[in-house]
């Protein structure tokens, strides 16, 4: 943690950057994101188990990104996060400066995508096995049974769109869900408007989703929405071989066609 908060005071003293995002610890012991334009703001720097907020999120930012050149203290689900951003062509090269932490928990900097696509290939993340165990158990249900699981559990959204804030990777300027004309989702929380709000969301992330399971943490009523997209990476993996957030020149899965794609998935 030291060598964190030493380079962090570096980057800003030198001002090679203008800001460093990174995580501190809140009143409540959990950690949230921090951000530093001063060398000292780095001495309230935290990196443990508790930092799960993904910071790319802030890379979308107007107020953010009008600061210039900045550095993220990142895990892995941000360095996929920036590389995937990159593949979408939401940030640049040489745009962010990535602090992050090596298997042996040494500082691991990454100024440049091959950094960072080095970084996630020496750094394989798999997915909660909490989260697989129920994916196994959706799996196993019939599909009126999972049908069934899913309306109870959207039944209690309530259209605030925390896990659309909360995901880097949803960074339109407008999302469709607020168009009035025409209106493709209705605005108000309603039984057949929630599904396909969470189904038409879980669709634009396939291929696109890092895991960082950040929309479901992000649920104020405790929905398990990050299943979904975890459910669609799974799918991509095996039809495509494809996984997100590994190459910052990464084709798009859902809008490139191969003559040997499987088709086995369509049913």
């Amino acid at each position: 943690m030291d060598a964190f908060k030493k380079r962090v005071k570096e980057l800003l003293a030198e001002k090679s950057v203008n800001l460093v995002i990174g995580y501190e610890e809140a009143d409540d012991k959990s950690a949230r994101a921090l951000f530093m334009s001063a060398p000292g703001d780095a001495d309230r720097l935290i990196l443990d188990s508790r930092c799960v907020q993904n910071l790319a999120l802030y890379l979308k930012k107007k107020e953010i990104r009008k600061l210039g050149k900045i550095a993220i203290v990142a895990p892995l689900h941000v360095v996929r996060s920036v590389l995937q951003m990159a593949s979408e062509n939401q940030i640049k090269e040489k745009e962010v400066i990535l602090l992050s932490p090596a298997p042996d928990k040494t500082l691991q900097e990454l100024a440049d995508f091959k950094g960072m696509e080095g970084y996630v290939a020496q750094n394989p993340a798999a997915l909660p096995e909490k989260d697989l165990e129920t994916i196994r158990k959706l799996d196993a249900m019939t599909p009126s049974e999972r049908f069934a699981f899913w309306r109870k559990e959207f039944a209690k959204c309530i259209k605030c769109y925390a896990c659309r804030a909360a995901c880097p990777m949803c960074f339109c300027g407008r999302c469709q869900v607020e168009y009035n004309q025409p209106q493709i989702v209705t605005v108000e929380a309603t039984p057949l408007g929630n599904l396909e709000w969470h189904f038409m969301r879980a669709m634009h992330l396939a291929g696109r989703c890092v895991n960082c399971g950040e929309c479901g943490r992000s649920c104020p009523v405790g929905i398990p929405v990050h299943l979904l997209s975890f459910k669609t990476c799974l799918t991509v993996k095996e039809s495509f071989d494809a996984r997100a957030g590994m190459g910052a020149e990464m084709k798009s899965v859902m809008s490139n066609f191969r003559p040997e794609d499987k088709e086995n998935f369509i049913k």
